[in-house]
This record gives structure tokens, sequence and C-alpha cells, in this order.
């Protein structure tokens, strides 16, 4: 681009560069170029016109230059024909260009060693308190620039670096930059896109060489918090020897960051954090950031009544706690710690969907996610990048996280080396282009200071934040375990270490702060309350369990389901063809694809005349009608907003613009959300459940593209959604469509895994339903909103059903009826039936067709509509019967999967023997499906065949 300037090209680039980063970096004169250039013009450079070289005495004369306070301009000399001697007066000009050339050169090079500081000073900042100081950072070596150390002494403009006066000495420079980029703090912030973003966090760090200083009652609180979360570590390992409580003992700074911190953003307009953590320093954070009763987490030490928690509850370094606190300048800040199991990272989008779902009753800032994460576990497990992927998506964003990372730099045994390929654990963030602030943690005063940037930036900007904290674990990976069999090297640093609060007390006394004594009597006064609140706890009843159905969720229960009655699910006939018609209007102008028209004109047609419409037409109604009643509706996944089988469009797409409409978004006061998700199951899963834990009032979904997807996030099935009441009494009301069926498409496409639900179904725990009607979904859907009774919905959705002309229903239907657990045959005589087909889902029709064929009236087929939980209704439907019929579970899953060996080991305790049981279903098979579509229908007719014919099935 400026060729013309020979070899001062790469310099003037330089300077365009700072230019576009901040005009007012550059000369005045070079500013004008650089504007006229923008503008289509072709200036002249500043001095002259054309390329200009220099030679080792312009060099001498720019320095001295410099010195005289006169070199700050740069002077493009003219091009001079070596073919003709040059007048006095022109060798004078020539030679004078020449040096205010050298002279800008010169400022080119200081400018590119300030950038190589701000650049790759993380590289060589003194983080790490295991580490040996880093040695003097080639990369920076003066050499590189063109540079030596004559001129360390020479005045050059500091225009860009903030905290220094317009003119220091390359030595002040230098000093200043390796402060603030390469002490206790190393920064990598270049890669930020946005320029106000990347300038503001520059200058916020420059102008105070990245240090804050505290005072005096700041530095005092630090102690305090230092000394809190060391006596607390050791006086529980003192009096509960040998239990574990994988103790924060190394990175105790952490407690001394979360507590300033939630200053600092009450400062900043935050009036909610929520947080996610592992269990390393989850119990100190109980006890010294939400103040938790420390009688509690002794009486679950000591755990002395073991009738109370059979089969029930969690460890209590998994629990969680909130609490309300006043912060130091008398503002409220409501904060929660999220209940976890030992699955590390996976609490990530857990805690993203509730701050989500907090922003939406409420403005977007006010809430704030803090992530604490392992060093190993932040690089190393899938659903980090996935919930990083989240943060700047329309339906998952939550205006920016603080992530500490609690960086131990090992994991379990296994050393950085072993466990990642890069640099930094924190290097998957760089997909973000946020800030990450590496950060000694030995250094508390550090540590706050990266902690304020974070948080403003945060404010500021809406982004994610990155708090490296390099750190130790004192002991194994818990306090049981030796860590010396491993890493004998490392652990003989530790054990040489004075603690992160004596490395503090020993700085404050020598800075007058305190003094030696004064720390010891702040030591000793925790060391006796602690001993008190123990003392307190053996002679009383501090064995609780979580605090649970407060707040927005007072008006809800868990619990039996025989607890909580069955509610009305009807919407009047008048009112549904009114919001079918109000879902086919369209804003004047906007385009509807005339195939999507037809659609929603035929649901509308169907409705007003009571015509038997699909599935999405229910669907659609369901969602209305809770919108018109003044509930929030959310709906993502991959396609949910087209519906992966085309069946939904929720939302439409303007032909011509692109742009986009949703219907259901302007029925009423209530609020209908669909967001089509990334290609992420277990992140995306987990955010909605998170949502859910916070939107109890609402409906909140989470479809599969296919059913057999959500194997993808089987850990939060396993350790959130199934088990949450029974560990944490947290409920959830969390709607997983799930689509299933065997249709030939294969072994990933036909099974949703109903097995592995059921496998899981206990105490009432969640409601598990597969649905043959269009009306039973509306009626499923309504009911998990209206009912006050809170327990996860799946729901195995069909796929052909869709569309099958007798899977259908009327307006009636929705108007009238009511969910089915149990749907009988009302078109048999139950006096002539010998044979009871017992079924669910889309086999029923195939059983049907079947049936009409062969003109049998002895065989009754008896829809399971809800698999679990299981109770009266089938009891009733199945008396009809006389003793002895036999009852014949037929299912389209292979033997060893599918529903068969729940209710093989369920039925009889509630039904009774009276009726022999038996089952009809394809082999068992390692595999849900066969790969071959001919395959798949002769294994459908046989199945069919065996389950009607006149001796079937095998006696069970």
């Amino acid at each position: 681009m400026f060729s013309e300037f020979g070899i001062n090209a790469g310099f003037v680039e330089d300077l365009h560069a700072r230019y576009q980063q901040s005009p007012q970096s550059v000369d005045e004169q070079w500013r004008s170029f650089f504007q006229a250039l923008e503008a289509g013009e072709k200036p002249t450079p500043p001095g002259g016109g054309g390329a200009g070289t220099k030679s080792g005495n312009g060099a001498a004369h720019a320095r001295a230059e410099h010195v005289n306070g006169n070199g700050s301009a740069l002077a493009i000399a003219p091009p001079v024909s070596a073919a003709r001697s040059r007048s006095a007066p022109e060798a004078a000009a020539s030679s004078r260009d020449e040096r205010l050339l050298a002279a800008a050169a010169l400022q080119g090079r200081v400018y590119q060693l300030v950038n190589a500081y701000r650049v790759r000073g993380h590289l060589f900042a003194k983080t790490d308190p295991l580490g040996s100081p880093p040695e003097a950072a080639p990369e920076l070596e003066l050499s590189n620039f063109g540079l030596t150390e004559a001129d360390y002494g020479v005045l050059f403009p500091t225009v860009g670096v903030a905290g220094l006066p317009e003119r220091a000495t390359l030595r002040e420079i230098i000093d200043h930059l390796s402060e603030t980029y390469c002490s206790s703090i190393g920064v990598e912030f270049t890669h930020i896109e946005e320029p106000d973003a990347r300038e503001w966090l520059q200058n916020a760090m420059e102008s105070t060489r990245n240090r804050t200083p505290l005072d005096h009652d700041e530095m005092i609180r630090v102690l305090t918090r230092l000394t809190d979360a060391e006596i607390f570590e050791q006086f529980v390992h003192k009096n509960f020897l040998g239990a574990k409580r994988f103790s924060c003992e190394g990175a105790e700074s952490m407690i001394a960051m979360l507590d300033l911190l939630i200053d600092y953003a009450a400062g900043h307009g935050i009036e909610e954090i929520v947080i996610g953590m592992a269990h390393r320093g989850r119990l100190n954070v109980l006890a010294n950031v939400l103040d938790k009763n420390v009688r509690e987490i002794f009486a679950a030490f000591r755990d002395s009544n073991p009738e109370r928690n059979l089969g029930r509850g969690d460890v209590k370094y998994h629990l969680g706690s909130s609490t309300d606190r006043v912060t130091s300048t008398g503002r409220k800040i409501h904060l929660s710690l999220a209940f976890n199991p030992s699955h590390l990272e996976f609490v990530n989008p857990v805690v993203e969907g509730r701050v989500r779902a907090k922003q939406d009753r409420r403005k977007r800032l006010g809430v704030m996610p803090l992530l604490i994460h392992g060093d190993a576990a932040f690089m190393g497990q899938g659903v980090v990048p996935e919930t990083l992927n989240l943060a700047g998506l329309e339906g998952y964003a939550t205006g920016g996280t603080v992530h500490l990372v609690v960086n131990n730099q090992i994991g379990f045994t296994t050393i950085p080396q072993d466990s990642r390929s890069t640099r930094y654990c924190t290097d998957i963030t760089r997909m973000m282009k946020v800030p990450v602030f590496h950060v000694n943690g030995e250094d508390p005063e550090a540590v706050i200071q990266v902690t304020r940037l974070a948080i403003e930036f945060r404010q500021r900007f809406g982004k994610d934040v990155v708090i490296d904290m390099l750190c130790y674990r004192r002991y194994g990976h818990n306090e049981g375990d030796e860590p010396r069999f491993t890493q004998p090297v490392m652990y003989q640093l530790i054990d040489q270490k004075p603690t992160v609060r004596e490395v503090y007390v020993a700085k404050l006394a020598r800075t007058g702060h305190i003094t030696e004594g004064q720390g010891d009597k702040m030591k000793a006064e925790r060391q006796a309350a602690l001993a008190q609140a123990l003392e307190e706890e053996k002679r009383g009843d501090f064995l609780k369990a979580p605090s649970a159905m407060e707040g927005i969720w007072t008006p809800y229960f868990g619990g039996p389901d025989s607890s909580v009655p069955e509610v009305d699910t009807g919407v009047p006939h008048e009112k549904l063809v009114d919001l079918a018609t109000r879902l086919t209007t369209f804003p004047d102008g906007f385009s509807v694809n005339p195939k999507v028209r037809a659609i929603l004109e035929q649901r509308r047609d169907r409705v007003a005349k009571n015509e038997p419409f699909d599935w999405g037409t229910a669907e659609h109604l369901a969602f209305a009608s809770l919108v018109a009643e003044n509930h929030r509706i959310r709906i993502s996944g991959q396609d949910a907003r087209r519906g992966t089988f085309s069946h939904r469009h929720a939302t439409l797409f303007d032909t011509k613009s692109g742009l986009r409409h949703t219907p259901l978004a302007n029925l009423g006061s209530g609020k209908f959300e669909a967001y089509d998700s990334p290609l992420s199951e277990q992140g995306v899963l987990a955010f909605d459940y998170g949502y859910s834990l916070d939107c109890p009032d609402g409906l909140v979904i989470w479809e599969a593209q296919f059913g057999d997807f959500v194997n993808g996030a089987q850990v939060i099935v396993d350790q959130f959604i199934v088990s949450a009441e029974d560990k944490w009494l947290r409920l959830s009301g969390l709607v997983l469509l799930l689509p299933h069926g065997y249709e030939g498409a294969g072994p990933e496409h036909s099974s949703a895994r109903v097995e592995r639900f059921l496998q899981q179904a206990a105490s009432d725990n969640m409601q598990v339903c597969n649905l043959t009607t269009p009306a039973q979904l509306f009626h499923a859907l309504r009911r998990q909103v209206l009912r006050p009774w809170r327990k996860p919905l799946v729901v195995f959705t069909p796929k052909s059903l869709l569309r099958h002309k007798e899977a259908v229903s009327t307006t009636n239907d929705l108007a009238n009826g009511s969910f089915q657990r149990v749907i009988s045959d009302a078109t048999t005589d139950p006096r002539k039936v010998k044979r009871i087909l017992l079924c669910s889902g889309k086999v029923y029709y195939d059983l049907l067709d079947a049936r009409r064929a062969l003109g049998r009236d002895d065989i009754a087929i008896v829809r399971l509509e809800q698999l679990y939980p299981l109770g009266g209704a089938l009891t009733k439907a199945l008396s009809v019967y006389a003793d002895g019929t036999p009852l014949v579970w037929v299912q389209e899953e292979p033997r060893n999967m599918g529903p068969w060996y729940f209710l093989n080991a369920n039925l009889r305790g509630i039904i009774g023997d009276r009726l022999p049981l038996s089952v009809v279903s394809r082999a068992a098979a390692a595999s849900p499906a066969t790969g071959s579509y001919a395959s798949h229908k002769l294994e459908q007719q046989r199945l069919i065949d065996e389950a009607l014919a006149e001796r079937s099935a095998e006696k069970v």
C-alpha cells in the first residue's frame, strides 16, 4: 500500500495501523495525510513527496534531535536524481529531511517495541508462584527493534501510552511497560476485535501500570479473607482428619477475590451473581463468601444421623446455597451458588441458563454469571467450548461471564504437558476474542486488580472475561491422596512455601500496615470462633436439608404425583378459532412462502370447521393458548423454529428480505421465543435446564433433532434432570421433545432410548410419555404449565405420525378433552376380547391397520400414553377384561431396549397377576435398528403378525 516510501514503507504502514486504532496517536501532519488518503485524494507526504533513505549518520542526528525535543515530525525527502549535482540549499534541505526521516523511523521502532510488550509481554510475566522468575525476554531485547542501550536516555513522544508524560526516556517507557505487562499480571488482549474495547482496556492497564493501590482498609479486608480461608481449611483438616474436603489451600486468594468482586459488581449495577464451580474450594466459598453457617458444614462432616438421608442427598462439597449480601457501600446483592455433581464443568451452561432466565425477568446486565474452573477441566472437557460458543448467540447470550480459572497446574495426577496441546489452559477462549488475565495467585493485590478490570470490562462491553489465577494445590486431589508419588519435584517446592496469608502478612508488616502480632491475633480469633461453632454444633441439630421452594417457587410442588390433583386443560372452542385465525395474520408487506402459507391457512380452516387436524396444529394451539394466558414459552434446539420435519413453522421468513416473523410472539401479554440452537446437545440442553430452574411459571422446551441425539447430553440427563430433586431438592419443569419411532431410518434415527429414561424413573421424579394423538400433546403441554407439579416431562414425539391420516384430532378434542394417561379401546366389546395388546406410540397405528385388515374384534389395543408415573389409570383400563385374558406388551424396539424391562419389573405390582403378561418385540440387539429399509419392513411385518397371531408372544 505504501510502496512509494521505499525502505520506509514498513514504518509508514505501522503509522497507518496506529492511526486506524487511534487517530490522535500519530502526528498531526500524518493524521491529515491519512485522512486525505481515506477521502480518495493523493496527498503529498509530510515534508515532501517521495521515498527517502537514511544513513547511520542520520540516525545519530535523529537521536540528538530527540534529546533536544525536536524530532516528533516525520519528513519524507523528495526523490533526487543522482545524475545532477545539488545546490547547497538543496543539499541542506535533503540532509534535514533525511535526519527527520531517520528520527521518525527511530520513533517507529519504539512504537514497535511498545506494541511487542502489549502483544507478547504476557509470555514473560511473573505469574507462576512455583516457577523461577522468567529470564530477560529475548523477544523484547532492544536489538530486535534496531535500538541499543545508548537510546535509554533518549526522549520519545509517548502518544498512545497511557500513564506517561507526553515525552519520556526509553528507559522510562520500558519500565512502565514491563510493570504493566510483565509483573504479576500478564494479559492477552490485542486480539480483541472491537477497537473501543481493546483501547479502553489498554488505557485502563497502562494508566495504572496494572496496579491500583489498595487503601489500608482494603488491605486489612484482603488479609481477613485470606485468614478466613486458611484457618477454615486447617481447622477442618485437624478436626475431621482424613475427611475429603477438596481444599483451596494454595489458592486462598480466590476467597479474597470473590469478596471484593461482589462489592465491585454491586458498584457497577449488578444485583445478582450466579456462581458455578466444581468441588475444589466449594466448602470455603460456602462458608466465607455465601456466609453459610459453619455449624451446618461441621454437621455434614460428622454425619451423625444416617437414617435421615437413606438413598437421598449429596456429598457436602456438591451442595449449593444462596444468600442476600450487603456490600461495604450498603448495596444489596443476591448470591447463588449452583448445585453441581462431580462432573466439574457441566454446571457451566446450567448457570448460563439460570442467568438468562433471571435476566429475562429484569434488565439484561443486572444478573451476572461467575464461573470458577479448574485448569485441567477447562481445557479438557468439551462442554466448555460448547458453553463459550453460546455467549454471542441471540437465544443464549447473558451479557458476559466472568471466568476464574483456579490454575493448580495439575489435573489429579496429570501435568499440563500431558493434558493440553497449548501453552495456556485458557487458550480455548481465543475463539471468543476476549481479554485473558494471567495472574500470580500468591499476589492477592494483583488478583484484586484484574478482578476490578474484569467487572468493569464486562459491564462496559457485555463480553466474557477470563482470569487465569496460577496457584498450586497444597494436598493431593483430595486430602487422602499422596501427590508425591507422581509429582515429587512440584511438592518439594510446595512443602517449602509459606502460605499465601503468611506472604501477605509479611508484606503488610514490611510496609507498616500491620505488625506480625496483629496478624497472629487475627488468626487466633478466627480459630477460636470456629472452635466455638464446633462445640455448638455437637450440642445441636444442624444437619439440615438444602432450602427449597422459596421465592418464585413458592406456588409449586414436587413429591408424589398423587399429591397434586389434575387440572382442566381445555380451551373454549371460540378461543381456539380466534387463536388459529390470528396465527395467519402477517405484517403488511410480509411475503410468506406459499407452501407455508397454505399449511397455516389449512390449520386455521380445519380448526374453525372442527375438522381433523395434525400434530403441528395442536402444538401451535397449545403454545398460542398459553401465551394468550400470559405464560412464557421458550423452545430451543436444532431446527426448533421450523421443526426437523417441517411440521412447526413457528417462525416465518420473508421470501424477499429474509426477515423473520413469529406469529406466536404477537398474541398477548405472554412471551414466545423459539431459537435454533448450535449443533450441541449437552451445552444447549444444560442451558435450557438451567433456564427452567428460574422459570417455573413458563414452558421451557428442548427439542432434539432426532431423539437419539440426547445421547450427547447424557451427563445432563443423569446428573441434573432426573436426579436433582433426589439430591438437592431442586425441581424443574423442563420438557424434552425427542423424535422417536421405527420407520427404517437406521440405528441412529429410530430410537430416543426410552429404556434409559425409564431405568432412572423412581420416586415420581419425571414424566415419560409416548403419545398417539395431537390432542394428547396439546393437553400434555398445557398440563405441564397449569398443574403446579413441577417435574421434567419427556415426550417421545412422532415423525411419520406428524402427517398420518389417522393421527389427528379435532377442535372439540382440545376444547372438551383432557390428558389421558391411558387410552382404552372403545371399539371392542370387552366380553369378546381374547387378547389385550398394550402398546405405546406409533406401533399402535400399525397394529390398528393390521387388526382391521384381519377383521379381528377379539383383540383389544390399549395405549399406554404415559409410561411413567404408572398408576391407577392403567388398572382401571384393564379392569373391564376377564381374569386370565393374556396381556401382551408390544414394542418396536429390541427386547433389551424400549419400555419392556421397566414394565416387566413394575406392571405386576400395579395390576396384579390376574392377566398373564408376555411381550412381542424385535429380538435383543446391540444396535437399536437395522440400517436396511427392506430389512426394517420385514422385521416390522413379522412383529405385527406375531402380535395378532392366534398364539403369539413370549410368556414371561
